[in-house]
């Protein structure tokens, strides 16, 4: 017996490709990052559309994205412009990574499996290797950081993580630029994770949050 027609007009839209706004925002995004839109530098929107071959309307629902994430600012009558990182700002927001991240080391040294702590052990190792190559640190650091917050597990710190750690590349003077704060940095990450590996929660929170106290240090002392 043959199977029953399926009406088409019953069946779900197929799934659209990344909506173009998405792909404008990724774009900015990623210029923004890398300072080749630079902080308090505004956005040619006029040259922009004709740069990427598309509309305004795309362009200002990117920009929406982007405001939401804290890398741009709209002002009123004047355009876009890419955000400003005060030193109040940076503060807030080492506070706040402080608080978020030295929690995730304490879950993650009370509950990780023996597995996860030896990837993590093999993220280090990593950052050990890269101690002489700036962007290479830069990278494993972020990787490391990121990889401890998926094994603790909580998708809404781990989303205000990402946000502000954008924010905080927005700053002029990144603590890693420093002289010898990379140095600095490592010997810290030795001892996290010689606590993570010890399971010893309270410390491995409290030595990420000297981590992040020394990392604003590092940034203002640049200023």
């Amino acid at each position: 017996m043959a199977a029953p027609r399926t009406d088409p007009s019953t069946l779900p839209p197929a799934l659209a490709p990344a909506a173009l706004y998405e792909q404008v925002a990724e774009r900015l995004r990623e210029r923004i990052l890398a300072h080749s839109l630079s902080p308090g530098s505004w956005i040619d929107e006029q040259a922009l559309t004709a740069e990427l071959g598309i509309s305004r309307t795309p362009l200002r629902e990117a920009l929406k994205v982007l405001a939401a994430e804290g890398l741009v600012t709209m002002k009123l009558r004047r355009g876009a412009y890419v955000t400003e990182v005060s030193e109040r700002d940076l503060a807030e927001v080492y506070h706040l990574l402080s608080l978020l991240e030295s929690d995730a080391a304490a879950v993650v040294a009370q509950d990780a499996s023996d597995a996860e702590i030896a990837e993590l052990v093999t993220l280090h190792q990593k950052l050990e290797r890269s101690v002489d190559d700036r962007d290479a640190f830069f990278a494993a650091n972020e990787g490391f950081h990121f990889r401890l917050l998926e094994i603790a597990g909580n998708r809404w710190r781990n989303q205000m993580v990402a946000d502000l750690r954008r924010v905080m590349k927005l700053y002029r003077h990144h603590s890693l630029f420093r002289q010898g704060r990379l140095q600095a940095s490592l010997k810290e990450h030795r001892k996290i994770m010689a606590a993570l590996k010890a399971r010893n929660a309270p410390l491995a929170q409290q030595l990420m949050q000297q981590h992040f106290a020394q990392g604003r240090e590092a940034a203002a002392a640049r200023s």
